[in-house]
């Protein structure tokens, strides 16, 4: 039986993301206590209905309970249940951004602002985030790239591992993204902003990409920084990192780095690779 427990912030997408479980034949329970997980495992492994895949959600609504949830996990592993936790995350930013338009409080904000909810939640959240075998950053994602990211942890079982990586282009005549790991400068390529046919232009429309990938220097460059992102993502993967950022800067932020950028996140994603891409000054 696969059991899956779903936790994580709330407004980050849990909701959304049951019903994709739902929609691949899980069967799934909303807002269970932690505490009843066992016995849940149990009755849907003795049922006299053949119920072999369970998602389940436990997350902060659940108040007190939630505290029972790690003694659970320990009592499915001593009963041999296997289980996977799927975590689910997203910006301070996203998730105002998110209760705000849908007018609701935040289940910790009852005395305080949406963010303070928001931040007492991720310290009570950390120790589960570690522990999660995959998590998912739906910041800036829309719901079919979910769906996406869902699918291919539980159906195609392309993904087996909790690295998260975030492609983000910048220029940077507006400043370095201050939450980078690694940081790739492409000011060295030839600029279709020069070129007065592609200026008004961006690195998502195929006359710029043609024209940045129609260089040497353009393919080696890219080819030594597959090399060397395929030699680190097992290290890191092992290390236990959830998050890596991958930034790539031109001057402003809209021809070379957003091309580069798209280049780089799909033979990521071609190698199974869970990405999620940005392009942070593309519309300045």
């Amino acid at each position: 039986m696969e059991f899956v427990i779903l936790t994580g912030m709330s407004g980050a997408g849990k909701s959304q993301a049951i019903k994709v479980l739902e929609d691949i034949n899980y069967y799934c329970m909303d807002n269970m206590p932690p505490a009843l997980l066992p016995n849940f495992a149990e009755l849907c492994k003795s049922s006299s209905k053949e119920v072999n895949k369970v998602a389940v959600v436990a997350d902060i609504r659940g108040g007190i309970f939630f505290k029972d949830l790690f003694n659970s996990l320990e009592i499915l592993k001593n009963k041999g249940i296997k289980y996977s936790v799927l975590f689910l995350d997203a910006s301070d930013e996203d998730l105002v951004k998110r209760y705000k338009e849908l007018r609701r409080p935040h289940p910790l904000s009852s005395t305080g602002t949406i963010i303070d909810g928001i931040q007492e939640e991720r310290i009570l959240l950390k120790e589960v985030k570690q522990k999660s075998d995959y998590i998912i950053n739906t910041t800036s994602m829309t719901l079919g790239r979910l769906k996406e990211e869902i699918l291919a942890i539980f159906l195609s079982g392309k993904i087996s591992h909790n690295l998260n990586i975030s492609i983000l282009s910048f220029g940077y005549k507006y400043g370095l993204p201050q939450d980078s790991d690694l940081v790739f400068d492409v000011r060295f390529l030839p600029n279709p902003y020069y070129i007065e046919e592609l200026k008004q232009f961006t690195g998502n429309d195929k006359n710029v990409q043609d024209y940045v990938m129609s260089y040497d220097t353009t393919v080696v460059f890219i080819n030594k920084l597959m090399d060397m992102l395929s030699f680190l993502m097992p290290h890191y993967i092992k290390e236990g990192k959830s998050n890596l950022v991958i930034s790539i800067g031109c001057t402003g932020g809209k021809h070379r780095s957003v091309t580069i950028a798209n280049k780089i996140a799909d033979l990521l994603s071609e190698a199974n690779y869970r990405v999620m891409l940005t392009h942070r000054d593309v519309k300045k």
